[in-house]
This record gives structure tokens, C-alpha cells and sequence, in this order.
């Protein structure tokens, strides 16, 4: 049974400038299901990554509400959605914005202590997550600059996800990378979701699309196609390609 883990009704955000008014989120209605590896796609300034914070509660709906675990975030006040998105979310970026003055492993540990109690437990899970993504014992001690891109992406995701987030989001997490380097972060995504991980990656990038079992396309800030492709299989890449592909020509990209 399908359970949802994001209900948005008649979102909407406007930015004002210059006494100008830009509608980029109109009246969207959104349900996302809880284990889904949900992508959000539109050409530049249809308003994704918008969407992605307001969903996630990094910032504020001008109207229409946002239900999320049962909670009406859109009713938070902004300590209230700090400690709620502490709770409930976790976050990769295009950035990665681990601690340059901290090893991996304390960057890590430092995002799990907010929530984690019992210490011993949380270096435990931390050790064990760190091996699942494939960063071994000898880079624990090693400060982020050391590390490729890619390495660092993957404990960014470890970070991310220590704290069992309702939903990890993502905004262009392989953007800055290299192909060799973006297929290894992307094996981490579909792994975690593979165990259950509700996921929602905002990408322009077609092989990064793949990996969702959902695709919404946002237009002039409107979900304009909701393309069902179903569980990641390296098996059925061409025809899931090809799925893709069709999709986004309909959809004028």
C-alpha cells in the first residue's frame, strides 16, 4: 500500500523585484509517495529548484500549503522548520560544502550528533554507511580536500543521510562532476532508494533522470508531465532511454 510523504494544495511563489511580481510556483498540486525516487526536470528558471525548497521547508510558500509526514509545514515558523527539517530531511547539493577543517568521518559525525543520542551508535552507523558508498578506512581521517569530487559527493550523501530522513533532496548533485565520478555518486542514490530511501533530485541532466522511478516536469511554474518509468534496471537502459527521451521531446525540452 502506497503511503504519501508529501501532499502540496495550491502551491505558490512570487518573488518581488523592482516593484515587478515573478509568479514561478502557480497553484501546484503535488503528491509524492513515500520510497519513490522522484526527479524534478524544466528547462532553466521553470522554477525547480524553487519547488525543491519549498517542499523540503528551506523556504517559505507565498500561498497554498505543504503537507509533509502528516505535518503542515507551511504553517511553521522558521525555528520550527530548522528543527523540523533536522528531523526529517536531508540535503545534497551541486556544492558540497563539507567542512574543509574536519576529516570525513567528524563531518559526518557533526551532522549526526544533532539527532543521535548515544554516540557509540552513531560512529558505528556512520562507519558502516561510509563503507556501503565505498569510502574505505583510509580515507576517514582525511580532510575533503584530499578526497576527488566524487569521494566527497558520496560522504555528502552519508552526511545526508545519517539521520534516517524522511526524504533526502537533492539539487544538481553531479553537477561539478566528471562522468567516472558522477556514475559512482548516482550508484550511491539508486542503492540508498533500493533499501527504501524516499528520494527528490532536481537535474538537467538526462543519464541522472534515468535513475528515478518518477520524472515531473515543471514548465513556467506548472507541472506540465508526470512520466512513470518504474525501478532502476541497467538491464532496460536503452528502453528506459528511449522512455526519457520521448517524454522530454513532448514536453519541448
Amino acid at each position: 500500500m502506497t503511503k504519501t510523504v508529501i501532499q502540496t494544495e495550491k502551491l505558490c511563489k512570487t518573488f518581488s523585484s523592482g516593484g515587478m511580481q515573478q509568479h514561478v510556483l502557480k497553484n501546484l498540486d503535488i503528491s509524492l509517495v513515500e520510497g519513490d525516487f522522484t526527479i524534478i526536470m524544466g528547462s532553466s528558471g521553470s522554477g525547480k529548484t524553487t519547488l525543491l525548497y519549498a517542499i523540503s521547508g528551506m523556504d517559505k510558500p507565498t500561498l497554498g500549503e505543504i503537507n509533509f509526514a502528516g505535518k503542515n509545514i507551511s504553517k511553521l515558523n522558521n525555528d520550527q522548520l530548522a528543527v523540523f527539517r533536522r528531523n526529517n530531511c536531508g540535503f545534497v547539493f551541486q556544492q558540497i560544502y563539507l567542512l574543509d577543517n574536519m576529516s570525513v568521518l567528524d563531518n559526518v559525525l557533526t551532522s549526526g550528533l544533532l539527532v543521535y543520542k548515544n554516540k557509540r551508535e552513531l560512529v558505528k552507523k556512520a562507519k558502516e554507511l561510509l563503507h556501503q558508498v565505498e569510502i574505505n578506512e583510509n580515507s576517514w581521517l582525511k580532510f575533503p580536500t584530499q578526497l576527488s569530487g566524487g569521494e566527497a559527493q558520496r560522504v555528502g550523501v552519508v552526511r545526508a543521510i545519517i539521520n534516517n530522513p524522511r526524504v533526502l533532496f537533492a539539487d544538481e548533485p553531479t553537477g561539478a562532476l566528471n562522468s567516472a565520478s558522477s556514475d559512482s555518486v548516482l550508484d550511491v542514490f539508486t542503492n540508498v532508494n533500493r533499501y527504501g530511501q524516499s528520494i527528490v533530485l532536481v537535474t538537467h541532466d538526462i543519464k541522472t533522470a534515468l535513475r528515478g522511478n518518477r520524472v515531473l516536469y515543471l514548465k513556467d511554474g506548472v507541472i506540465c508531465g508526470d512520466l512513470h518509468l518504474g525501478l532502476y534496471s541497467e538491464n532496460e537502459n536503452f528502453e528506459r532511454h528511449e522512455k526519457l527521451k520521448h517524454f522530454l521531446a513532448e514536453m519541448g525540452w
